[in-house]
């Protein structure tokens, strides 16, 4: 069975910013995931969760600069979120830059027993614009979402 977008249940499936947004504030429990670098999110800027009481989980899906994918992945995100209180059970939000990666841990995370693991579509600086740009046409910056930046 899948959903309007494809999905084939191999995860729960691709969510807007907005409805992330909606989980986080209407689920106490509920968790958001982080899957981009470190350079990401010292230089890019992190959802700001405080205003709900929580902090983003942090797990690398892939390593920079190589880009390779981080093969420990999975027992860090586990880790992190356990960190976070989350179990199994608990509803997952996972953002990256565009919504690439954090599809791709979405599927690694179900196949590891969490089986409300959702992509958030667009990510956090969302696709390019005319100029090249990203942050202006989707995404979580986009849909202005609490982040910060340093």
């Amino acid at each position: 069975m899948g959903d309007a977008l494809g999905n084939s249940g191999a995860y729960a499936g691709d969510i807007s910013p907005r409805e992330a947004w909606h989980i986080l504030t209407e689920t106490p429990a509920a968790q958001l995931l982080d899957v981009r670098t470190q350079a990401e999110w010292t230089y890019v800027g992190l959802p700001n969760l405080d205003g709900l009481g929580k902090k983003p989980a942090l797990a690398e899906w892939q390593a920079f600069p190589d880009g390779a994918r981080n093969p420990n992945f999975g027992a860090e995100a586990e880790a992190s979120l356990a960190r976070m209180g989350v179990t199994p059970g608990t509803p997952v939000v996972i953002i990256c830059r565009s919504g690439a990666r954090s599809r791709a841990a979405a599927i690694a995370l179900t196949q590891r027993g969490y089986a409300q693991a959702f992509n958030i579509a667009g990510g956090f600086e969302g696709d390019h614009d005319e100029n090249g740009h990203r942050g202006s046409v989707n995404g979580w910056k986009a849909e202005g979402l609490p982040w910060r930046q340093g």
